[in-house]
Formats: structure tokens, C-alpha cells, sequence
């Protein structure tokens, strides 16, 4: 099982972290390792080598069959459930790699920083390119998104992974977040929505 991650997906998010817009050509992507993945409703622990380690709330698709690539007009195919999740990212740690030019996978990848929701199946939802999202951090709304913001639609990213990877049944593609990403600490409570299903619920330890 694959997990991958789109950077840079929202330009408000994209201005929000480095002040400034981007013009972005192709997706920008990252991979996580499967020790990544954190599934129902277990709390995240903060890992000791971060001071600053931030939520990044995304819409998560499934994929539930072998491809390579995949045309983007077939794409719709490849992916048959979808959730909100968690991209924990580092920081602190990512700012400094990505002022050297170095790799992303200890800021991105890191046990447990890949958090996933409660799937639905893709028929029971708007259109994957019409879903609205959020986040509550105890109690108050610190995160919201709507998939028609995205710079490359979901369709779009998973041809273009295809190129590169071929893409198996569990694979799971983390689609980029909006703007509204924070901090986390011990004790808070986080919940994520998919339109107005509740999907995710866990604590920070």
C-alpha cells in the first residue's frame, strides 16, 4: 500500500506558507511510508523531534484498482472511496529542508503523521470536485475547504501519479490542502467533515 501527498494543491494555502502565489505546472508530490498510516480514531502522539508539528486537512481518495497510465478521462475509474484525513507535517523541519533544497519524507512521512478518516463510497457523495470540507480543533472550526479550489482536480493528479507509479488496490492519494493549517497539542481534540458526515475523530497525545 502506497500513501501519496500533493503539495501546493490551494493557492491560498500556498500563499499562507510562503507569502507569496505560485505558479505551479505539473502536481507537486510526496510519498509516505505505510507506518504513516493512522486509522480508527487512535490518538496521534506529537514526535519529539518536531517544535512545531501542524495539521493539513485533505480529501482522500481510494484507489480500488490496478493502473498505470491512466488516462485523465479514465481516471474517475481508479478511485471508489473517499474521506477527509490528516497530513501531519513537521514544520519546522520542513522549512529547513526546504531552504536547502532537501527531500520532504521527514517532515511528511513520519509514524502515524498519515491520518485517515471513515471511507464512503464515492456514489454517496456531490461530485468529488464539489465536496466541502472542515476541520474542528476543540470545539472551533480552525480549517475549511471546498475541492472545486484545487489547482489540479482529482482526476488530473491521479493520471499524472500514474505516469510515474502504478497505482494498486488500497492505495491512498491525499489530495492537498486549503488554507487554515495550525498547530497541534497534547490535549487537543480534533474532528474531520466530509460535507456533513463526521468522519474523523481523534485526540492528540
Amino acid at each position: 500500500m502506497k500513501i501519496f501527498g500533493i503539495g501546493f494543491n490551494y493557492q491560498k494555502h500556498n500563499k499562507e506558507l510562503l507569502g507569496t502565489l505560485l505558479h505551479i505546472e505539473e502536481p507537486v508530490i510526496f510519498t509516505k511510508a505505510d507506518s504513516a498510516l493512522l486509522t480508527g480514531g487512535k490518538p496521534f502522539f506529537v514526535p519529539n523531534f518536531t517544535q512545531q508539528c501542524e495539521y493539513e486537512t485533505e480529501v482522500v481518495v481510494r484507489i480500488c484498482r490496478l493502473g498505470r497510465s491512466i488516462a485523465p478521462r479514465w481516471a474517475h475509474r481508479y478511485y471508489d472511496q473517499v474521506t477527509v484525513g490528516i497530513d501531519f507535517t513537521a514544520r519546522d523541519l520542513q522549512r529547513r529542508f526546504r531552504e536547502q533544497g532537501l527531500p520532504w519524507e521527514l517532515c511528511k512521512g513520519f509514524d502515524g503523521s498519515a491520518v485517515v478518516g471513515e471511507m464512503v463510497k464515492k456514489e454517496e457523495l456531490p461530485d468529488v470536485q464539489d465536496l466541502h470540507f472542515r476541520l474542528e480543533k476543540n470545539g472551533e472550526t480552525v480549517q475549511v475547504g471546498h475541492t472545486a479550489d484545487m489547482l489540479f482536480r482529482v482526476d488530473e493528479i491521479v493520471s499524472y501519479i500514474s505516469r510515474f507509479f502504478t497505482l494498486k488496490m488500497g492505495d491512498l492519494i491525499y489530495t492537498g490542502t486549503p488554507a487554515g493549517v495550525g498547530p497541534v497539542r497534547e490535549g487537543d481534540h480534533l474532528v474531520g467533515y466530509l460535507e456533513d458526515k463526521k468522519l474523523l475523530e481523534f485526540n492528540i497525545r
